[in-house]
């Protein structure tokens, strides 16, 4: 086995100055393939040939054909192309010319049977084999199912900023970060912000489109309390805002916006507006065209409510703002809970605010319909039962009598 996915150790280091020059190779061929790009395990090809000339003209190339190819690798393994031919019938050869003769040969393997001893002792290492590598193949993968506690709900999200249309300058890049609600909590090793690359634009219709395609991934636990269970939870928001870089390496904030991350799971595409303060008069717009200054928010979560906010009513009066483009999202979202994997029944007497999660779901979902039928249908037997017997119809009674 630690021969079998070795390359050849007879290669040359590329030496600097050649690498530069020659950083693609437009047309390689077969021995550069073979060595730089496909695992190369050394074997040996043996061909049998037949001679199917006419009497008297043996000898010439144009009448020689390959019958059979036999290779065998550093390991042992020989592969024979075509395959011996069994029941398959016998294989054919049609020669071009003016008598289009056919000729037909066979394969058969005409060594020596194998040992009743040898081919148990193969098939013993051939299992032994299998076996270390489903071990190997365990160890990568792991068998245990990660759970999580009684009462947590755990969000997992496979996000991507996929694209920014819409904007005033060019060379675009967003600026993220989430933030956790009461009673939600994440690894200590999780980031929960980033920054994109910046990018150019390009003219899509009407609009000038920046497209990051920047992955990113979040996991989060929220956990019920004793407090609190009369109360959906706040579910967590992703704040983030665009920017733009001009010549000089100076930025210019070019929108703010939020997301709540969705309470259903799948697949979710989202495209959110954002918007800019501005100030008034020419003279702000000359600065921020000419300086790349710009009005800015000290507190990004003044985007949506601010977590310092304790009142009962937020006044925004004279703040003055301007709407820009917008930013896309493609959002993969995973919810895993005790409580989705409950009994019907115990579903009934639980009374926490992961049970009444329905739309998180849709094993929720489809036991509530179920319920509602069967209450339904006990109805329906119910009146059927008190009605006298001379009023039932035929019909109704076949559909009475069905499972």
């Amino acid at each position: 086995m630690a021969n079998v996915r070795r390359r050849r150790q007879d290669r040359r280091p590329i030496e600097a100055s050649s690498l530069k020059t020659k950083i693609i190779t437009w047309e390689p061929s077969e021995e550069f393939i073979k060595n730089n790009h496909v695992i190369n395990t050394p074997v040996q090809t043996m061909y049998i040939m037949g001679d199917l000339g006419p009497y008297g003209k043996l000898g010439h190339r144009e009448y020689e054909r390959v019958l059979c190819t036999i290779k065998v690798d550093g390991n042992g393994v020989i592969t024979v192309k075509p395959d011996f031919t069994g029941t398959k019938g016998s294989y054919r050869i049609e020669l071009d010319g003016g008598k289009r003769e056919v000729w037909k040969y066979t394969i058969e393997n005409a060594s020596v049977r194998m040992q009743p001893e040898e081919e148990e002792r193969e098939q013993r290492m051939f299992r032994d084999l299998y076996r270390r590598h489903k071990e190997y193949l365990s160890g990568l993968v792991g068998s245990e199912f990660e759970t999580t506690l009684p009462g947590t709900l755990r969000l997992f999200v496979n996000g991507e900023i996929v694209s920014a249309q819409g904007y005033e300058y060019d060379n675009l890049y967003v600026h993220f970060f989430l933030e956790l609600p009461n009673q939600w909590s994440s690894p200590a090793f999780q980031q929960l912000s980033g920054v994109t690359q910046t990018c150019a634009t390009k003219t899509v219709g009407s609009e000038n489109v920046a497209y990051f395609c920047y992955p990113f991934t979040l996991e989060m636990f929220f956990t019920q309390g004793d407090e609190a269970e009369d109360t959906l939870p706040q579910w967590p928001v992703l704040y983030f805002e665009v920017l733009s870089l001009d010549f000089w390496q100076r930025y210019r904030v070019e929108g703010y916006g939020s997301l709540l991350l969705p309470a259903s799971p799948g697949l979710h595409m989202l495209t959110i507006p954002t918007w800019r303060p501005v100030e008034l008069g020419t003279v702000a717009e000359l600065r921020r065209f000419f300086i790349g200054g710009s009005p800015e928010l000290e507190d990004l979560t003044y985007i949506k409510i601010p977590s310092t906010f304790k009142g009962e009513r937020l006044s925004r009066f004279g703040f003055r703002t301007q709407t820009t483009g917008s930013v896309t999202f493609r959002l993969y979202c995973l919810q895993q809970s005790k409580a989705f994997l409950e009994s019907s029944a115990r579903r009934q007497r639980m009374q926490s605010v992961l049970d009444r999660l329905g739309g998180f779901s849709q094993q929720s979902s489809i036991y509530n319909v179920l319920e509602a039928f069967q209450r339904a249908r006990r109805r329906m037997q119910e009146a059927r039962e008190s009605l006298p017997q001379d009023l039932i119809s035929p019909s109704a009674v076949c559909q009475s009598q069905e499972p």
